[in-house]
């Protein structure tokens, strides 16, 4: 009782004098009082809150007419035996076609041509029902009454007509529960309290003649959502601040990329299958995209016979067509390949987390767009361990404990390693890392050692916020939104 505030006793002690059962609409406090008061004491087993759907109709603008000027099927048959479909069109314009439809779905004419001409023919019934009030007609006037127990089929057809609309409308009773009528017994008194101290209060002395609420520290108490970012958002937020705080600088690219700086400046073969259509989206507009023909002669050499990188090349005639193609990037290596085109004299710490685009079929582990976490650090003396050791700082800090490499192979890292992280008891692959090959770094004069990595932003994800499914990261599902906590 004494838990209770003055909103939920005045609640209780109204619906105690009129039976135990109200709507909010009846009770004496505003709409908003009343249901926070039903809200609390229903919480607290005192009362429960019924709720039942009704559908209501109202008459349309156009079913006022219909029961104005009657409905048009009896209008165009007032008077007539036999009339041409020209003249009804000329006298009663669009409505002529709806209404002589009407007529003779209900048998109160027909149809037939003479000629070039197609007349209309009133029936026997057509003449006897054009006198009556229509079923339409009544119910019509029943729903301006408010009575809403009309036949379903009538109303199906008045609804079809558009001469009324259907709303649903939500009604409320608050009902007291056993426990909420031993309370009411019991007694209740509604007395001036405080709920709150002020600094008026504590000066004046006022407190001490006052009488304070006690509150149920175990009532519930409705969630709260505030706005947040995406958890997808959130980390990439996180691994941004990581980076900064590692001495990073962010770079960003294109989402449209040539075959040149997105394949070839990356010794990636011609005929790799990553080129294949089934797995890279090529773009129609533009179908192109124009580069220096200097570079692609150089990138040419390599691929070719190695130019003067060392190397042997791959050992194919090189088309410098397919060097201008253009597709949507397959990975954002392309981002720092640029970069080190650009700035050749070290030292230099970059990274992105960027969408990239592959041909893949939509499943639990595979999306066609996700996201990458691409850097590099350029710098004299960079070594293989420098490397490991920027990624296990990396991982760590994003909250992976256990974290081991393996050898792997990519067409332009030379060595090269994939990053494991351990997860449920089982080693997940996350992404790749190497040294840029002299074929990659020397045609754009580049020269010192360079460390690169690619990492996958949506597995790790999946991993850190516990999903099975990659698809849940972009459903719009609003519960698991809003109690995901921040990360």
């Amino acid at each position: 009782m004494e838990a209770l505030s003055p909103m939920e006793k005045k609640l209780l002690l109204f619906l105690g004098e009129h039976g135990g059962r109200a709507m909010p609409e009846e009770v004496d406090m505003e709409m908003v009082k009343t249901m926070n008061a039903a809200s609390w004491l229903q919480s607290k087993g005192l009362v429960r809150v019924e709720e039942n759907l009704f559908k209501e109709y109202e008459v349309t603008e156009e079913g006022q007419r219909f029961l104005e000027e009657g409905l048009p099927e009896k209008k165009i048959l007032q008077g007539v035996d036999k009339v041409s479909l020209r003249e009804l069109d000329e006298k009663f314009g669009k409505e002529a076609a709806i209404a002589v439809g009407w007529a003779k779905r209900k048998g109160w004419c027909e149809i037939v041509k003479e000629g070039d001409e197609k007349f209309l023919v009133v029936t026997e019934k057509g003449r006897e029902e054009a006198k009556k009030k229509q079923p339409e007609e009544e119910a019509l006037e029943r729903i301006e009454g408010g009575d809403i127990d009309i036949d379903e089929e009538l109303l199906s057809i008045l609804k079809k007509r558009k001469a009324i609309r259907e709303r649903e409308r939500i009604v409320r009773n608050i009902i007291l529960t056993e426990e909420g009528w031993d309370v009411y017994n019991k007694g209740i008194t509604i007395e001036e309290e405080i709920s709150q101290l002020t600094p008026e209060m504590i000066k004046s002395g006022e407190w001490k003649n006052k009488k304070f609420r006690k509150y149920d520290v175990r009532a519930f108490a409705p969630s709260v959502y505030p706005g947040k970012l995406h958890p997808l958002n959130q980390l990439i937020e996180k691994i941004r601040r990581i980076f900064a705080e590692m001495g990073f600088t962010e770079i960003k690219g294109s989402y449209v990329e040539s075959c040149f700086w997105n394949m070839d400046a990356l010794f990636i073969p011609q005929d790799h299958p990553a080129r294949d259509m089934q797995d890279t989206f090529y773009c129609r507009r533009p179908s192109t995209i124009d580069v220096e023909d200097s570079l692609i002669e150089k990138i040419a050499r390599v691929h070719e016979d190695g130019g003067e990188t060392g190397s042997k090349g791959w050992g194919y005639k090189f088309n410098r067509e397919e060097s201008r193609r253009a597709l949507l990037r397959t990975h954002s290596t392309v981002n720092t390949i640029r970069y080190l085109a650009m700035h050749p004299e070290p030292p230099a710490k970059v990274f992105s987390v960027e969408r990239v685009f592959r041909r893949e079929s939509i499943d639990s582990t595979h999306l066609p767009e996700f996201h990458q976490v691409e850097g590099i650090v350029y710098e004299r003396d960079a070594n293989f361990p420098m490397l490991k050791g920027i990624l296990r700082e990396f991982y760590t800090k994003m909250g992976f404990e256990n974290i081991r490499f393996r050898p792997s192979y990519f067409p332009y890292t030379e060595p090269s390693l994939e990053i494991e992280v351990e997860w449920q008891g089982k080693w997940i692959e996350l992404g790749g890392a190497g040294i840029f090959r002299p074929e990659v770094t020397l045609p754009f004069g580049v020269k010192e050692p360079v460390l690169a990595w690619g990492l996958g932003l949506e597995r790790m994800a999946m991993i850190i916020l516990g999903l099975k499914d990659i698809r849940m990261l972009y459903f719009s599902d609003i519960s698991w939104l809003r109690e995901m906590p921040l990360l």
